[in-house]
């Protein structure tokens, strides 16, 4: 791989134990650069990678290949009755996107984190951990605010790529969790990336067998990286059968 005829460096990472699935050991690939030019970006992504922080990685896991690149083609995306249920019982909730985080954003985040998340790995919430996934070295993300009033109830952190988004986290006020705002949160991205005219909005991984990491199949038609490149869920069905 490289940019402008300029090589670029893949590590491994050690095998750990997995964050999502219990019984699995997990490895990754990890892009070894100071600085990304977004289009080599944007081509990795398309390969199945994924950022956090400044560090660019790739799940290659030695007994499990459960964590599936998934994205969205705005020209196919489609609403669902539920989301548009979603996106109704919203209405009272304003939003904006600014380049820069807050420390409102980061008081949200730490409620939110020690809240839902406490058995996880980022348990518990420290702004140094928040700095460490949400923002890099050379890309500078955006910052979609929810606000119920003057109350900011949810925040997505996201990429702006030359032809597509990529959803970096969201989070969201844990007491107003039957208002599915982390759902609103996606669909405010597909809404976004439509408006800029970007062909894709990339999800990270889907994992069918963890509870936390299973639900991005419910934004249809999605497209998932195989061996044989990005399918939709019709044409993974035609191969199997």
């Amino acid at each position: 791989m490289n940019s402008k005829s300029r090589p670029v460096t893949v590590g491994r990472t050690k095998v750990f134990p997995c964050s999502y699935l219990d019984s699995q050991q997990e490895q990754l690939l990890v892009l070894q650069e100071e600085v990304i030019d977004p289009n080599l970006f944007e081509q990795l992504l398309a390969l199945g990678f994924r950022r956090s922080g400044s560090m660019i990685y790739k799940p290659q896991c030695p007994l499990c290949s459960a964590c599936l690149p998934i994205r969205l083609d705005m020209d196919e995306f489609k609403l669902s009755k539920r989301q548009k249920r979603t996106l109704k019982n919203n209405q009272d909730l304003s939003w904006k996107i600014i380049d820069h985080k807050t420390a409102q954003q980061y008081e949200l985040y730490e409620r939110y984190v020690n809240t839902r998340h406490h058995d996880g790995p980022m348990y518990p919430a420290t702004p140094e951990q928040y700095d460490s996934f949400a923002t890099a070295a050379w890309i500078q993300p955006l910052f979609i605010e929810l606000r119920l009033d003057d109350e900011l109830v949810g925040v997505a952190v996201t990429d702006v790529l030359p032809h597509s988004l990529s959803a970096i986290y969201s989070y969201f006020a844990p007491e107003l969790h039957s208002r599915s705002l982390g759902s609103l949160l996606i669909l405010l991205q597909t809404q976004i990336a439509k408006m800029m005219k970007k062909q894709y909005l990339y999800l990270g991984y889907q994992i069918d067998e963890s509870r936390k990491m299973n639900y991005k199949r419910d934004y249809r038609p999605h497209q998932i990286l195989t061996h044989s490149g990005w399918v939709t869920e019709i044409d993974i069905k035609n191969i199997t059968n």
